[in-house]
């Protein structure tokens, strides 16, 4: 668990300090959110190897931030309840948690789930070591140079189209409304409005599409958003 990073998510102060302490004497390395926002903010903006988070929180409850975060990373979530009521265990896991903890719990017990899913998410980690070069068609997408290669040319993109890019590519066939892709590419305080996507998605299409009108990349649901033909 050595220098593994975890953001530990409760509104009971006392609760996350004595979590924070406990894991850091194990080597992790541990950031505190207070409620919903906060968390999402954190979550956003940082890169962490698990998250525990309390599903009764200020602002956004648990599992809002939980699908919210869903929405773009697939980092390991353990729900922290304090009820025994397993509907709520289960919504849960629905919502895209890997396990649960149920209040009041101890320590050991959650550093032994906490060592479990490491493990387990460290082999799924090396088996998809592949998985950062996505190829489609002609179009090669190495999402850790992130390049973007059509036949034999180089594509240029800026930031915001590799992301959109990246993040449609990276789950196709999944449709996400314009209001996701902003709050996933631009940001939960981003000011701009839905249509900074559109614009975004056309200037992507005019350089990966052959046929920008006749996309076979990047489609639209109409009505609904835009996916990544699988």
């Amino acid at each position: 668990m050595e220098d593994k990073r975890v953001l530990v998510v409760d509104d009971e102060k006392l609760i996350v300090k004595g979590i924070r302490f406990s894991l850091e004497q194990e080597g992790m390395k541990v950031d505190c959110a207070y409620d919903g926002e906060e968390a999402l903010k954190l979550a956003k903006e940082n890169v962490y190897d698990i998250l525990l988070l309390d599903v009764m929180l200020p602002k956004y409850d648990g599992f809002e931030v939980c699908r919210q975060i869903r929405e773009y990373s697939d980092v390991p979530i353990i729900m922290l309840t304090a009820k025994g009521d397993d509907m709520d265990k289960i919504l849960g896991l629905e919502y895209g948690a890997d396990d649960y903890i149920t209040k009041p719990f101890n320590i050991l017990e959650v550093k032994a789930r906490i060592k479990a899913i490491l493990r387990r998410t460290g082999r799924k980690k090396t088996e998809r070591e592949d998985d950062k070069i996505i190829v489609k068609g002609e179009m090669k997408i190495d999402c850790e140079s992130r390049r973007v290669v059509i036949g034999e040319q180089e594509t240029n993109l800026t930031a915001k189209e590799f992301d959109l890019l990246e993040l449609l590519a990276m789950n196709p066939n999944k449709v996400y409304s314009r209001e996701n892709l902003l709050n996933i590419v631009w940001g939960y305080e981003y000011p701009g409005d839905a249509r900074t996507v559109d614009v975004h998605i056309r200037r992507l299409r005019e350089k990966i599409e052959t046929n920008p009108s006749d996309p076979k990349y990047v489609y639209t649901k109409w009505g609904v958003g835009y996916y990544f033909k699988g």
